[in-house]
């Protein structure tokens, strides 16, 4: 039984490339067969695992708008287990090209269901924003993971997003979850960011991961080398954070069971 996970948060830089392409990684190197979809037209998580952009002549946005098969656009990537459905810039214009499409929130759900069958894990990197095409991810998945970084403006937009994902529940996915809030970018040394993370886990208690992805310059420095942290850096703490990330989400999907003492791999 497959799993579609969508990534969202309309507000930049939280991390939320960083997070779909990791934890696809971790997933993956645990032996799960797992599909990441670029649905961003900045297309940071193609070039993240080692994919140009400028040479992808099919993505997304050609299932999306021109009903191409997804299965004959699947990359394989270096890392074993992960395939890849790419992005273009071309997706900027996927959402004006959607408006008078019958049922185009569920363009994206349509492209998924001919393909998810062959994975464990489908992981969607939205853009951020809360346009067509996130809303269109949202409809697909079975669940949302949102990216909430450890600094001051951590909970700004984020009672807008949660809005957004209730109307997508209400109206086009009764059966989409919140798998999590995950804590990002966290520096145990600032006491702002010590306050974020107690101010999180007070408002939205067992909605919030156990996990927490630290500030690691081996993360940051990753996509410059097109790899994974996993690939880049297993030793890392950023490796070791999406690890634990990928065995949370198993064991509260309950596809594996984990001993208290094996939950987490030390850091």
């Amino acid at each position: 039984m497959s799993k579609v996970i969508a990534i969202a948060n309309q507000k930049g830089g939280v991390g939320k490339t960083t997070t779909a392409i990791n934890l696809a990684a971790s997933l993956a190197v645990l032996e799960n067969k797992t599909l990441l979809i670029d649905a961003d037209p900045q297309a940071n998580a193609t070039s993240g695992v080692g994919i140009d952009p400028k040479h992808v002549k099919t993505s997304i946005y050609e299932c999306i708008i021109d009903e191409v098969e997804p299965g004959s656009i699947l990359l394989e990537t270096s890392t074993p287990n992960l395939d890849l459905i790419p992005a273009h810039i071309d997706l900027v214009g996927a959402e004006i090209e959607m408006i008078n499409i019958p049922n185009r929130e569920k363009m994206m759900r349509k492209v998924i269901d001919k393909i998810k069958d062959r994975y464990d894990f489908v992981i969607i990197d939205c853009s951020p924003s809360l346009g067509l095409v996130t809303v269109n991810a949202l409809t697909a998945a079975d669940s949302v993971i949102v990216p909430v970084q450890c600094e001051y403006f951590a909970l700004e937009g984020l009672g807008k997003l949660l809005n957004t994902i209730k109307i997508v529940q209400s109206r086009l996915n009764p059966g989409l979850e919140i798998e999590g809030i995950l804590l990002t970018m966290y520096d145990s040394r600032l006491r702002l960011a010590n306050q974020v993370v107690e101010e999180v886990r007070l408002h939205f208690q067992d909605l919030v991961f156990d996990t927490i992805i630290y500030r690691n310059i081996k993360l940051g420095e990753a996509p410059s080398f097109g790899e994974t942290i996993i690939m880049h850096d297993a030793n890392s703490r950023g490796s070791a954070n999406h690890l634990n990330l990928a065995r949370e989400i198993l064991q509260n999907s309950g596809m594996t069971r984990i001993s208290e003492a094996d939950k987490k791999i030390e850091i």
